[in-house]
């Protein structure tokens, strides 16, 4: 299990993806699920991935073996003209990879299932963010639903749901999401750190901010013990119940 979060804002959009995976309680290991391709002043695009590893790290590496030469470009995602064009090839590629794994129907479908966020910006359009479904159909973020997670997701989506803003700052939006993902942690052992982030400014066309919480993080350990502390206080302040009669 995995667990990644992509968020609009006013001010462009922030990732950040857990690096855990498990075949067993006996057998974790650490895979990076954060992805990105930049062509400087052109476009910046972000993948996440979860689901199965060998079906993420196979749309992974075509997407990226795409995009390596000007003649090998065709499909490819530093070709695409917009990132809509980009959100189907990456969709086409999952379902590509998937139907190449599968033996028939659908169950065998389902065992090599995955799903990615896909977000970024090219020149002259606006920053769009996208969930791609295994089957290769895709949403779009909107004022609506602003932010998109993959993997564990229902552990940390209350906190996102009550907090978030639109107007919120990266600073404000990166300690929001280190709480929700603290909560995931604490309630699923698939999902673990260290954690992934990327911010990326509307318009800026590169990469703000790529950086890695590791497990000792001074930060993240505050945030962590006072948001339990917060919990606590908050929940005495709560009017206490009575038992009519």
């Amino acid at each position: 299990m995995t667990y990644c979060v992509g968020m609009r804002l006013n001010a462009g959009l922030i990732f950040m993806s857990d690096t855990r995976t498990n075949a067993g309680v006996d057998n974790i290991s650490t895979v990076k699920k954060m992805h990105t391709w930049e062509t400087p002043g052109e476009r910046t695009i972000v993948i996440m991935t979860a689901g199965n590893l060998a079906t993420t790290q196979s749309v992974i590496s075509l997407l990226d073996e795409r995009a390596k030469a000007p003649q090998d470009r065709d499909p490819s995602i530093l070709q695409a003209p917009s990132m809509f064009q980009i959100a189907r090839e990456v969709g086409r590629t999952l379902r590509e990879v998937i139907e190449g794994n599968a033996t028939t129907g659908q169950e065998a479908d389902g065992a090599f299932g995955a799903t990615l966020i896909v977000g970024g910006q090219i020149a002259g359009a606006p920053p769009r963010l996208f969930l791609i479904y295994p089957e290769g159909n895709f949403i779009e973020a909107s004022d609506d639903t602003p932010f998109f997670q993959i993997g564990e997701a229902k552990y940390g989506k209350p906190i996102l749901v009550r907090a978030h803003d639109p107007e919120m700052t990266f600073e404000d939006a990166v300690k929001l999401l280190i709480v929700s993902f603290d909560s995931t942690i604490k309630s699923n052992l698939s999902v673990g750190l260290p954690l992934d982030y990327v911010t990326y400014h509307a318009d800026s066309l590169k990469i703000a901010h790529a950086a890695r919480v590791e497990v000792d993080d001074p930060y993240y350990q505050t945030v962590s013990s006072g948001w339990g502390e917060a919990l606590n206080l908050a929940f005495a302040q709560l009017p206490a119940f009575r038992f009519d009669g």
